[in-house]
């Protein structure tokens, strides 16, 4: 079965000025981040704003990226919902579309048992036919994994690796006990990847990418090569970006760094809003600084 590992961007979605997706912007994204050494591209999460796009909006961008990529590495889509059914059907959606594997997100608004969060998602594993990757994100969704809930999905033979952007290590670390040849743990909190490495992670779905791929894909490939001094100082190097998410609804902070950096993403869909002037002064002395030291063009 597919293994997913190392640094698979979390890319977020560029639009146009008047809020539609911009191909042209889409297609450079992935491109550079190709060129870049990342070892996958991973569409339609958070900071692809999957809750503000419509099905048919998913399938083209997921199209778009698959074409772009050529099968140079794997390509995973986000097909989670609030219901069984629907992510079953977008699922299936995107196996037409050509993606590696599907990120499944717990459904959200509506508190559920871990028993019906596991029935969720072995029905969906039993529906389809591609990799799924588990998506643990309790702080937006409301409805946490249990570690012992992934041990018992872990043994479903197409569900191959859970994103754990809980926020906690001590979770992540709960979860690498199901990780084996047929599982792998990606963490999905930038300013965990060095630690879950070290703790034996397979790598990370990271945000952060987006606008520093060379830098994330270094904290892996230094890692890998021996090199834990280098690996840390291009862990600590994400801290400035990932401190300033906070000053702004997701994405736009990363959205507006990325367009400071030159790598034109557009604003993100409304209800999120544009930065204020002041912050956006913040981030784009952020963005100079890393221009500074190389780390952007």
């Amino acid at each position: 079965m597919f293994k997913p590992h190392g640094i698979i961007p979390a890319m977020v979605t560029p639009f146009d000025q008047n809020g539609k997706v911009n191909e042209t912007a889409l297609r450079r994204l992935a491109g550079n981040m190709t060129t870049a050494g990342c070892h996958g591209l991973f569409v339609l999460g958070s900071n692809g704003e999957f809750f503000s796009l419509s099905n048919e909006e998913k399938v083209e961008i997921s199209r778009i990226v698959v074409d772009e990529v050529n099968g140079q590495i794997p390509v995973y889509a986000g097909t989670g919902g609030n219901s069984t059914e629907e992510t079953i059907m977008l699922t299936r959606q995107m196996e037409e579309a050509g993606v590696t594997a599907v990120s499944v997100i717990t459904p959200y608004f509506v508190k559920l048992t871990q028993d019906e969060l596991k029935q969720h998602f072995e029905s969906i594993a039993e529906a389809v036919n591609l990799p799924i990757i588990l998506y643990d994100i309790p702080g937006m969704t409301g409805n946490p994994l249990a570690p012992t809930t992934v041990k018992e999905l872990s043994k479903v033979p197409n569900i191959v690796a859970i994103k754990d952007s809980s926020g906690s290590f001590d979770n992540v670390l709960k979860n690498l006990e199901a990780q084996g040849t047929d599982f792998t743990v990606l963490v999905g909190t930038d300013s965990l990847i060095l630690p879950a490495l070290m703790a034996g992670g397979g790598g990370a779905i990271a945000a952060t990418a987006n606008l520093l791929p060379k830098v994330v894909v270094s904290i892996y490939e230094k890692w890998n090569a021996g090199d834990h001094e280098g690996a840390e100082l291009q862990q600590r190097k994400l801290r400035a970006i990932r401190n300033a998410f906070g000053k702004g609804t997701l994405p736009s902070v990363l959205k507006q760094a990325m367009n400071s950096a030159g790598l034109e993403v557009g604003p993100p869909r409304l209800p999120v809003k544009v930065l204020p002037e002041s912050v956006k002064l913040e981030v784009e002395a952020i963005v100079d600084e890393y221009r500074l030291d190389g780390d952007v063009n």
